[in-house]
């Protein structure tokens, strides 16, 4: 028996799963919980999005390396100076056995964080004027299976009440997308993540390779692949900030 679409049944679906695997339970999951969880699965169908081999994807992490190097100064004499470069490629790749808490993966599971420009991948490091970045171009092993949560315009400033059917199937999706690509910052609390590391766990368990979502920064799209294997390393170079553009609005 095929369920009905509309299995989001009040406007605001996902803020009640979210604040009951925050505050009230995260690894035993009470009706209203799986029943989110299982809408969710059954809405991703018309989000699935293929990514394909040798699809270039990008990741940028703040920082560099010195490297040894010398100079020839006025009088013939060499000078050993330190340049900087970009990180080596086992930097710029997630340790297999070790990760910090993420908006995708708990602590311990490492995946593999990465945009689909590069300007996107930069931004994404909320860098300062000056500093080096290291950026690195990856390309796909095989065809993934992405859940793109990015498909539907994020619009959650706006209030909806009392919404069923496609309506709220459509705002559940934009807070999904939403609370994968709000910015996080360091002093976040931890069980944040945990609305976004369970349904990243729950697609996973689906047969997903991986998430799309939204930059708060840039125009492009963060893509989360749950196998580290699933993507190489091509290349890493070096980038310095020069300007950072930031606007404003009323807080209102």
């Amino acid at each position: 028996m095929t369920i009905a679409m509309s299995r989001f049944e009040t406007f605001n679906a996902f803020q009640a799963f979210a604040r009951n695997v925050r505050r009230r339970s995260r690894f035993f999951r009470d009706d209203q919980t799986q029943q989110f969880l299982d809408a969710v699965v059954e809405t991703s169908a018309s989000r699935e999005h293929e990514l394909a081999k040798q699809s270039v994807l990008w990741r940028a992490q703040v920082g560099h390396v010195w490297n040894d190097d010398s100079l020839v100064d006025d009088s013939g004499d060499e000078i050993p100076i330190a340049i900087p470069g970009a990180f080596p490629p086992e930097r710029m790749h997630p340790l297999p056995d070790r990760a910090h808490e993420g908006r995708v993966n708990p602590k311990g599971i490492p995946c593999l964080y990465l945009a689909d420009d590069r300007d996107t991948a930069l931004k994404e490091t909320r860098p300062w004027i000056g500093c080096y970045l290291s950026v690195a171009r990856f390309v796909t092993l095989r065809d993934l299976r992405l859940v793109d949560c990015s498909r539907d315009k994020t619009d959650v400033g706006s209030l909806h009440f009392n919404l069923t059917g496609e309506s709220a199937e459509k705002v559940a999706w934009q807070w999904i997308n939403y609370a994968f690509s709000e910015p996080v910052e360091r002093a976040d609390d931890y069980a944040d993540y945990a609305p976004t590391q369970v349904l990243a766990e729950w697609f996973r368990a689906n047969g997903f390779d991986g998430v799309k979502y939204g930059s708060s920064v840039g125009t492009g799209r963060n893509i989360a692949l749950f196998e580290l294997g699933s993507a190489k390393l091509e290349s890493c170079e070096l980038v310095q900030v020069q300007s950072i553009e930031m606007t404003f609005s009323p807080s209102s």
